[in-house]
């Protein structure tokens, strides 16, 4: 079985292992996003599932075109002869034509039809679902509006968005092969459109949080940990926190308690408790001793 896989992160990444590692599939091509400047710095840097390819030296041709809609990359593929392409975080629009060329199977990190789009796994964590999964389905020129192939369900309480992935990824990496090996007897069912939700790429902003209601927060903080973080509207960043409970009614950021390692700090609905934190242009530190250096007080504004 000739396979072509697209996709660029290491939820990509690992469902790409499973089908190099598998006796009877031939990866042919490896399509991933370009190398792109990244921090402070701007270094530029691979995708991961290519620095994964070239670490481990595998003899698989690696693209990165900015676009699927040249007619010489739809020819280069359309070249390999392949009798899937399996594509998973990718991050490009596949056209028509290439849609064409072989059945193409993606591999959507929720159970569609939610969560179709750019961000399905912060997603969930946000609307703090109890289920998730992955959805193989068989693309079409919509978005994540194909046929399903096959489903693998997974929970999710009380999981931060990294290891949301981790596992989601797994779960993807086992579904396909299943999916591969019985694909001439699946009978794909039509989603349902009138139930469908959408997600969007996140945005920086999307980060910023006010002591509103301490449990919305905390769905912040597990779904943004990795990028862009939860920061207040002074840009500083809660890099660890926990949610005490979302009952209690007090001051929008009000210092409640400073403990040894943390404090506890009031939400209009609820309380959260911070332990270490990120000033603009600093490094992580120690609640305790940003407070100290702001000398703030209990019963004082944590917002300054």
């Amino acid at each position: 079985m000739r396979i072509l896989f697209m996709g660029t992160p290491s939820y990509a990444t690992e469902i790409f292992k499973k089908l190099i590692k598998s006796s009877n599939i031939e990866v042919v091509a490896l399509f991933t996003q370009p190398d792109k400047k990244v921090g402070r710095k701007q270094i530029l840097t691979p995708p991961d599932i290519k620095r994964f390819a070239i670490e481990n030296k595998l003899n698989i041709p690696i693209f990165q075109p900015e676009s699927l809609r040249e007619k010489n990359i739809i020819e280069k593929i359309s070249s390999f002869s392949v009798d899937f392409i399996i594509v998973s975080a990718y991050g490009k629009i596949l056209p028509k034509e290439i849609l064409e060329i072989a059945p193409c199977i993606n591999l959507h990190a929720s159970i569609l039809p939610k969560y179709r789009g750019a961000s399905p796994i912060q997603e969930a964590i946000l609307h703090r679902d109890r289920y998730t999964g992955v959805t193989a389905m068989k693309m079409e020129e919509g978005l994540d509006t194909g046929n399903i192939l096959g489903y693998s369900f997974i929970s999710c309480e009380d999981m931060k968005a990294p290891e949301l992935f981790d596992k989601l990824s797994i779960l993807a990496s086992n579904l396909i092969i299943k999916v591969l090996q019985n694909y001439d007897k699946i009978k794909p069912t039509p989603q349902i459109d009138a139930d469908a939700s959408y997600c969007k790429k996140i945005k920086k902003s999307d980060g910023v949080i006010s002591f509103k209601d301490s449990s919305e927060i905390y769905a912040k903080f597990k779904a943004f940990y990795f990028w862009p973080k939860i920061n207040l509207e002074n840009g500083v960043k809660l890099i660890e926190i926990r949610e005490i409970e979302n009952s209690s009614k007090n001051r929008e950021g009000e210092i409640l308690e400073i403990g040894k390692e943390s404090i506890i700090v009031g939400c209009k609905k609820g309380s959260i408790e911070i332990f270490k934190v990120q000033p603009p242009s600093k490094k992580e530190m120690s609640v305790l001793d940003y407070i100290r250096g702001k000398r703030y007080k209990k019963g004082e504004n944590f917002n300054g």
